[in-house]
């Protein structure tokens, strides 16, 4: 296991700078953001939608990395990430506290509503990990939780990201349920056919994020 992670990982060293220097690559769009602790405490009706600067469609990928430190156990962390068409299509990924690492994934459409497609309310997501939701407008949506695949290949329809919104409290009165740390989301799109190398990093994101929970669970067996 450990001569496969070296592998890709030098391949990626090797290939990325290629694939940097490629003189057509007008599909390619990487987005990095860090969302503070406090604007997790805030209730749904309250928390404002934020306009991203660009657009992601047609194959895109959102990674997770949350850093949060939460303040009780019953604390969340929820991100939305909403459609360019209308607002009221969405996917939202909950997070919640330790020790129960509580992991949802809902989708909003306009014909179904609002729908929980996969809830986990023990050990749902890993904090030495990364979670990654990904999508193309053929295959449809996909979320990995750090450890291992919870949906797979959901049909959505059409939907690329323009926007996103975070909350965390149910109601005003209730406690922060996030005391410090941050969320640090990265963003990630292209279309493969205006250019071949356009899904390289969709690629090796993946590999990695599969390697890193297979040595994360099998360090924990042992």
């Amino acid at each position: 296991m450990k001569y496969l992670f070296t592998i890709i990982l030098l391949a990626g060293i090797f290939i990325t700078p290629a694939f940097a220097q490629e003189p057509n690559n007008p599909s390619l769009i990487i987005d990095t953001l860090e969302i503070p602790s406090d604007e997790f405490n805030t209730v749904l009706r309250e928390a404002p939608i934020i306009i991203l600067d660009d657009i992601h469609s047609i194959s895109w990928q959102v990674t997770i990395d949350n850093n949060l430190l939460y303040a009780n156990p019953n604390g969340n962390a929820v991100l939305r990430l909403y459609d360019q068409e209308t607002h009221d299509e969405f996917i939202e990924v909950g997070m919640g506290s330790e020790p129960d690492y509580k992991f949802w994934v809902a989708v909003q459409t306009p014909k179904e509503g609002y729908i929980v497609v996969h809830s986990d309310l023990e050990r749902g997501w890993y904090p030495q990990a990364k979670s990654i939701i990904s999508y193309t407008d053929r295959a449809g949506l996909t979320v990995n939780n750090g450890a291992r695949i919870v949906v797979t290949n959901l049909d959505i329809g059409q939907f690329g990201i323009d926007s996103y919104s975070v909350y965390g409290k149910e109601g005003s009165t209730d406690p922060p349920g996030v005391s410090s740390g941050s969320m640090i989301i990265e963003f990630l799109s292209g279309d493969p056919a205006k250019n071949k190398f356009a899904l390289f990093p969709f690629y090796m994101a993946a590999a990695v994020g599969v390697l890193v929970g297979v040595l994360f669970l099998t360090k924990k067996r042992s």
